[in-house]
């Protein structure tokens, strides 16, 4: 299994009058391979789950297993090590670098893993051309549409070639036509084997995932396949 929580929870301000309970119980497994939608109202802990599933938060209190690792356990810089192996991220901001171009932005995960300068281009180059950019890779975010930087977004995601991607409302910032093409760049990842764990509230995007995980008030309410989502 790839991705094993049990009783997950994430609590602010525990035990006062303000007590706030982000997840409260979340027990879930995501296996190699899949397409998964974690849906959710605003508020509802999706993105809170996301953090923790990404190893950008820890949990208050329960059991998380990364590829069979107790990401619990560790340190800072260990959760550090994880994200930068193994999973790649897309945001709805974006959160490219303004001061770097397309190229640098997409090569800067690939100098933290210490890759070779030859081996950093050839990722680099491969990343963008598979988002149909290469032709605007000296251009810095500044200089391009929402949607073209949501594709460098993905090209760094990708670059690193991590098992999985997390993409947090990836096409939220962006137009119908824009967003559908970055969708339909995450199935093909799918298709080659890569896991994706979209997050998102919109019910026409988690429904082009092959299994959909609803969350209201910290709880998963639903987890099955898109038809009985009743997307």
């Amino acid at each position: 299994m790839l991705i094993d929580v049990k009783n997950l929870y994430k609590i602010y301000n525990e035990g006062q009058e303000s007590e706030v309970r982000a997840l409260d119980g979340v027990s879930l497994e995501i296996d190699y391979g899949e397409f998964v939608a974690i849906i959710g109202a605003s508020g509802s802990g999706k993105s809170t789950l996301m953090n923790i599933l990404g190893c950008l938060d820890i949990p208050t209190y329960g059991d998380y297993h990364l590829d069979g690792v107790d990401v619990t356990a560790l340190s800072d810089r260990q959760l550090a090590h994880i994200r930068n192996k193994k999973i790649g991220f897309i945001f709805q901001g974006f959160n490219l670098i303004p001061a770097l171009n397309a190229w640098e932005n997409v090569e800067l995960p690939l100098i933290y893993q210490g890759v070779s300068m030859f081996r950093r281009a050839e990722r680099v180059e491969e990343a963008l051309e598979r988002v149909n950019l290469a032709d605007r890779a000296r251009h810095k975010p500044t200089e391009m549409s929402g949607g073209q930087q949501q594709r460098v977004a993905i090209a760094r995601a990708i670059a690193t070639h991590p098992p999985i991607i997390m993409a947090d409302e990836p096409t939220g910032a962006l137009d119908s036509r824009t967003g559908k093409h970055v969708l339909e760049i995450l199935h093909g990842l799918h298709d080659e084997g890569s896991t994706i764990i979209l997050i998102t509230h919109d019910n026409s995007i988690a429904a082009t995932a092959q299994r959909v995980v609803r969350i209201s008030d910290g709880r998963i309410v639903y987890d099955g396949d898109r038809e009985g989502a009743g997307l």
